[in-house]
């Protein structure tokens, strides 16, 4: 639980100090701050951890401050890149409409036996980028199915989990393209290890603080109790409306599960992010930045919604596949999350481009298409699909964030009688 990190609150590390240690102590940090601050562990607690083979170390040393932390057991499932490969350019036509269900089912029965759940990203972002958008497509919407009745599990918040990243040979060379392999690898750590807040003085009283800080701004927002956000730019690029649910509530930073477990979804976290009304969503959205999304790089995607759903689709890298994602299911053209991200976050003001989401999503306001948190409607954790949806919650397979906001972006807040109060100017709380 927060709060309950002895070795951080005891072991105080200014920045100074923190550059000081030796790559192995900083990563054992990182693996102490997403079990105890991330997840919140609980003693005799089982943990399940996917990340790819490249994240190796990290998840040893995951694995062991679990177990410092009174795990029960800890299982580690791996992917990989040249395995994944090995599939697009060997396997038959019909193993791309085909997802393990045993797997995902298995994965269901953990977590609602009281398992926590923790994914480490940084696979190739662009791992995908050659194969063809059609199979790529058709692989995903059979995981998306087969993996829904876990994944509802983690958007209802019925457990604790988080997400970290661990750096790539390819993700380094993406997000650092000028630097030779190890210097880009150095930068993309040091970059993971600054925006996940390990380099302070004291890493849990940061996150305290952090999280107070985000706490201040959703009361904030569910206090005014908005009808609808608008999101425009100066150049005219994005201009669009979007309603938000009956009853959205808002969110940001740490979450209390459904089992009772304080944790931190998503290490890093910036947003304040809440429930659009999948039916009010009108007018065109340029993204501000690329979107890596399982393997495929899109850019520039351009989208015009009318009454919730998009009509018109581009983008100048990957708009076959954009397609493809947006026409997974009826709810993948529609809105499941707005989320609110100002530019002076400390992710924006690196400047770095991390082809990544986790971190991305975390520098800009973004929408995501697809699936809403039901825990950001009241009481909604407890209603029915149907209930959810009369309330303006979409539905869907997929959930993707792609970023909208910048340094030239204004968001109004919209009250239901119509009358607006400026909520961000040239990308700042005002």
């Amino acid at each position: 639980m927060l709060g309950t990190t002895d070795s951080l609150l005891s072991s105080p590390v200014s920045s100074n100090d923190f550059a000081s240690l030796s790559f192995e102590q900083k990563l054992d940090r990182l693996a102490e701050v997403a079990v105890r601050i991330g997840l919140g562990l609980r003693a005799g607690q089982e943990l399940v951890i996917t990340a790819p083979t490249e994240a190796l170390p990290l998840v040893r040393l995951i694995t062991a401050q679990a177990y410092k932390a009174g795990a029960k057991l800890v299982t580690p499932l791996f992917t990989d890149n040249e395995i994944t490969l090995a599939r697009y350019n060997h396997a038959p036509d019909a193993s791309f409409d085909y997802a393990p269900a045993w797997y995902f089912d298995a994965l269901a029965v953990a977590y609602r036996s009281g398992a926590a759940r923790l994914a480490i990203t940084g696979s190739d972002p662009a791992l995908l980028a050659g194969q063809d958008p059609t199979k790529v497509s058709r692989a995903n919407v059979a995981t998306s199915r087969a993996y829904k009745p876990a994944l509802e599990l983690i958007t209802r918040h019925e457990i604790n989990w988080t997400i970290v990243s661990a750096a790539s040979p390819a993700w380094a060379a993406l997000a650092f393209p000028n630097d030779p392999p190890e210097l880009a690898m150095g930068k993309l750590w040091d970059a993971i290890f600054c925006a996940s807040r390990i380099t302070s003085n004291n890493p849990v009283e940061a996150w305290r603080e952090h999280g107070d800080n985000l706490k201040h701004r959703v009361d904030f927002l569910n206090s005014k109790r908005y009808h609808s956000l608008r999101f425009h730019t100066p150049d005219g690029s994005t201009d669009l409306t979007v309603g938000l649910a009956d009853q959205h509530l808002w969110a940001g930073g740490g979450t209390t599960a459904g089992n009772g477990i304080y944790c931190q979804p998503n290490i890093p976290t910036e947003e304040c992010f809440t429930t659009p009304h999948k039916d009010r969503v009108n007018g065109h959205v340029a993204a501000s930045k690329p979107l890596s999304h399982q393997g495929t790089l899109m850019e520039n995607i351009r989208c015009e919604f009318k009454d919730g759903k998009i009509v018109k689709a581009s983008a100048t890298a990957g708009e076959t596949a954009l397609l493809k994602l947006i026409s997974a299911d009826e709810g993948a053209s529609r809105l499941g999350e707005v989320a609110l991200v100002p530019h002076n976050s400390p992710i924006a003001q690196s400047g770095i481009l991390f082809w990544n989401t986790l971190f991305d999503e975390n520098a800009a306001s973004h929408i995501a298409l697809g699936q809403a948190y039901s825990t950001c409607l009241i009481d909604g954790e407890k209603m029915s699909p149907a209930e959810l949806s009369a309330l303006g919650a979409n539905d869907s397979l997929i959930h993707v964030d792609w970023m909208i906001g910048g340094p030239t972006m204004n968001v109004d807040g919209i009250h239901a009688d119509g009358t607006c109060e400026p909520l961000i100017r040239t990308g700042d709380w005002v």
